[in-house]
């Protein structure tokens, strides 16, 4: 008795399915590929050649004399002091700078989706700070601790209390450096939420009303599970932009008084372009793009499961 098998589709037929994927999507990815080249030249070259250089002894005063020392330049950093120092200091500031910025914008944001007296300005002037150049930022904080005719210290005086240069006090610097973070950050914050926020139906809020919940019990139930997915972009983003933020600190204290505020941005600049130790910087760059790699599936993947 004769039987027949169905071995699926034939090689041809493949070629065929293939061919015919081509033809209706190859003005797509003709497209793409620009950016994806230019995206491969900016990015994933010069980080590829980073973590390449990170194994290597290299000076920038010679450049093409490199040699291979595998995980030493790793070694050095981890008993490296300043190095400790500075990671200790990048991870406290990314911290509190970013769960200030939340908590603030997401209070600003509250206060705005209630049409509170001034909110319409508020929203026309909040992103002055963020669009602001970081440098002029810093001219305007400097000014405001400066020694003599700071506003802050003039203020001070007039109490009869202690001035200073309050960028060079040890203790004071690093709260400044955070200070500015949040200071710039947090509108940004607020408005972003406040979108969110206005996307939820208020059918929601007066059907919760109706159940008797009351504000704590609507913004814990109702709010806050709608808001997430923003709230998880801002925060990864901002986690990023102030873990590997360089100009703030370098252009307000420079990492000091007495290593006070350095970060490893910072410290890397300084191995790199006033020791000349390329490979060393470039081994502290990897270890940033670790932290950060991990940090972020660990947190989007908690953050999926919620």
């Amino acid at each position: 008795m004769a039987t027949s098998t169905d071995t699926g589709p034939t090689a041809g037929g493949y070629v065929e399915e293939f061919r015919s994927f081509l033809e209706e999507t190859w003005l797509g990815y003709a497209l793409v590929l620009p950016a994806v080249v230019l995206m491969g030249i900016i990015i994933i070259f010069p980080t590829l050649r980073g973590i390449q250089l990170a194994f290597f002894e290299a000076s920038l005063l010679n450049p093409e004399q490199q040699t291979f020392v595998g995980l030493q330049n790793f070694a050095q950093m981890f008993a490296d002091a300043t190095f400790q120092s500075a990671l200790w200091h990048t991870v406290l500031l990314t911290s509190i700078a970013v769960s200030l910025q939340y908590l603030l914008g997401l209070g600003l944001a509250l206060a705005l989706k209630e049409k509170v007296p001034g909110a319409g300005l508020f929203r026309s002037l909040s992103m002055i700070t963020w669009v602001l150049p970081i440098i002029v930022m810093v001219i305007i904080f400097r000014f405001l601790t400066q020694t003599g005719f700071g506003p802050v210290n003039v203020i001070l005086d007039s109490l009869g209390m202690e001035t200073a240069a309050w960028f060079g006090r040890p203790g004071v610097a690093f709260p400044l450096v955070v200070l500015m973070h949040v200071w710039r950050n947090t509108p940004f914050y607020a408005i972003a939420l406040l979108a969110a926020m206005k996307s939820i139906p208020d059918t929601q809020y007066e059907a919760a009303r109706l159940d008797g919940a009351g504000p704590l019990q609507r913004f814990r139930y109702i709010t806050l599970p709608q808001i997430s997915y923003v709230s998880m972009i801002m925060i990864v983003l901002h986690v990023i932009f102030t873990f590997n933020n360089f100009d703030i600190v370098f252009l307000s204290t420079g990492g000091g008084p007495l290593g006070n505020t350095e970060v490893l941005a910072t410290y890397i600049y300084k191995q790199a372009f006033q020791q000349y130790a390329m490979g060393y910087a470039a081994s502290i760059g990897v270890v940033m793009l670790l932290i950060m790699m991990v940090f972020t599936v660990v947190y989007a993947t908690l953050e999926a499961r919620d």
